[in-house]
């Protein structure tokens, strides 16, 4: 059922690299960059090649409050346009990004290691997210006006929430700096955002390009480490709402800060989404399909088919089917072609928890089946990785690697598999892999995951709402829905008599 571990892997390396368009020095603040008033600095590096591409400012709290009372000085007139105009000005947002589609993807690609086709996909889905929201701030709808008491008419308001903080992680920056920027714009806040440090090139470029397209102050940048730019955001007392992408850990800091202020927090957390493979299933499109979701972005993926849970009586035909196809991953830097699917690791240390968790592993006597080790050469690179004979309750099937690696454990039973799925302290993702109908119904009801997909996995829709439960925290992204978490309710009731 397993191979040898062996060395299967090497990195395709492009003979050149192209040079990314790097954005200004400085901190976003009021429709301009400008000096921080810290002089440390923080280096962005590339981590296929382990070269520094520039440096960016290693903010400060006086940043930070800058960029808050540039926010709230904007926020009553952005706040007061009408839903068409800040559509229209998230539709021009979305043109800047399609006309300079190629300087995005070149720079997010140098930032993170990302091969082409994850690269594309990002900048498509940063326009879509962006377009998406424009029509939907514009088709907000709620209760319409009544009379709920006698001699009395109510009235619903929707209304921004105000200024709002985003930190944005490392994995996808431009696209989750979209997922927030788009809807908390299209509900009519203002905003400060905090890009993770190794990755905030993509978005200090966006902010460049489209100074003169948003209102000063609307949208304000700071650089900086998380224990100083994103604590200062969290606890600010004229943040309204602070809104996270990150691990759990991350975001239980944030509500904790933000506790202080009574400030409502938006969390899209950490996941460990399982698979699930029943007999019935089409073994050969969960094998593919592991392949992709398990796989894509080199596993940095909150929703990554990281953890199959596959029955015992085809077991053994699934991993074989599974080796064969991650065996066939090919791994390289940007620029060597259409064809890579796994590019490096963030970053060193990164890099570095992903091979401590595969030490473990093996320190826990599982199987090792395919890949399991660092690639030579330079960068953050890790072949793909699929574990298997994992036992119930091991430490693998509930600690979220975040790199690219799969494990692989059996089930006897429906009642089984799905009890040991919802074994985590996550809630984000799951997928349920079966020809019957009426499986295909009840499993996924059943299943503790905001989002459950069906002989599929890591299929997002621009118009569904993305977002766990449990440990993966609470909001959604995207959809409709996105909006509503970054607006207020507010009932307004007239005495006719």
């Amino acid at each position: 059922m397993t191979t040898a571990e062996k060395t299967l892997f090497t990195v395709r390396r492009a003979e050149s690299t192209p040079t990314p368009s790097l954005p200004p020095f400085g901190q976003f603040i009021g429709g301009a960059f400008v000096p921080s008033t810290s002089e440390a600095t923080v280096d962005v590096v590339n981590p296929a090649t382990e070269e520094v591409l520039t440096q960016v400012p290693a903010g400060s709290v006086e940043d930070v409050d800058a960029a808050v009372a540039a926010a709230l000085a904007a926020k009553a007139a952005w706040a007061a346009k009408t839903p068409k105009d800040r559509a229209a000005v998230l539709l021009r947002i979305a043109d800047i990004i399609e006309a300079n589609r190629e300087l995005f993807e070149t720079l997010e690609a140098a930032n993170t290691g990302k091969p082409a086709a994850v690269a594309e996909d990002d900048i498509s889905s940063a326009i879509d997210t962006f377009r998406f929201s424009a029509g939907a701030a514009r088709a907000y709808s709620t209760l319409g006006a009544d009379d709920y008491a006698e001699n009395h008419t109510s009235v619903i308001h929707r209304e921004p929430v105000g200024v709002v903080g985003v930190i944005t992680p490392w994995n996808y920056p431009l696209l989750m700096a979209a997922w927030k920027i788009a809807p908390v714009l299209g509900a009519g806040n203002t905003l400060v955002l905090k890009p993770a440090e190794q990755t905030p090139l993509t978005t200090l470029k966006l902010a460049e390009l489209i100074a003169g397209e948003v209102p000063a102050g609307v949208v304000n940048i700071v650089t900086g480490p998380g224990r100083v730019v994103g604590n200062r955001l969290s606890e600010h007392p004229d943040v309204d709402l602070v809104a996270i992408t990150g691990s759990v850990g991350s975001g239980q800091k944030v509500a904790a800060s933000a506790a202080g202020s009574v400030k409502r927090v938006h969390l899209e957390l950490g996941g460990k989404a399982p698979v699930v493979i029943f007999d019935d299933a089409d073994l050969e499109a969960a094998a593919k399909g592991v392949r992709s979701a398990g796989f894509w972005n080199g596993g940095q993926e909150c929703g990554s088919a990281c953890r199959v849970l596959v029955h015992e009586s085809v077991a053994e035909k699934f991993t074989e089917l599974l080796v064969r196809e991650i065996s066939e991953i090919t791994i390289g830097t940007p620029g060597a072609g259409d064809d890579v699917e796994i590019g490096s690791m963030i970053s060193k240390a990164h890099y570095e928890r992903v091979l401590v968790a595969l030490d473990d592993a093996r320190k826990d006597g599982l199987t090792i089946a395919v890949g399991g080790r660092a690639t030579e050469g330079p960068g953050y690179f890790v072949e793909p990785t699929v574990i298997t004979d994992v036992p119930a309750g091991a430490p693998i099937t509930s600690n979220e690697i975040f790199g690219p690696v799969v494990s692989v454990e059996t089930f006897a039973t429906d009642e089984e598999a799905i009890t040991r799925a919802n074994e985590t302290i996550y809630g984000l993702a799951a997928s349920v892999w079966t020809k019957d109908s009426a499986r295909s119904l009840s499993v996924p009801r059943r299943l503790d995951f905001g989002t459950v997909w069906v002989n599929s996995h890591l299929v997002i829709a621009t118009e569904m709402p993305w977002g766990g439960f449990k440990g993966s925290g609470y909001g959604r992204d995207l959809s409709s829905y996105a909006l509503d978490d970054f607006s207020r309710t507010k009932h307004v009731m007239y005495n006719r008599g």
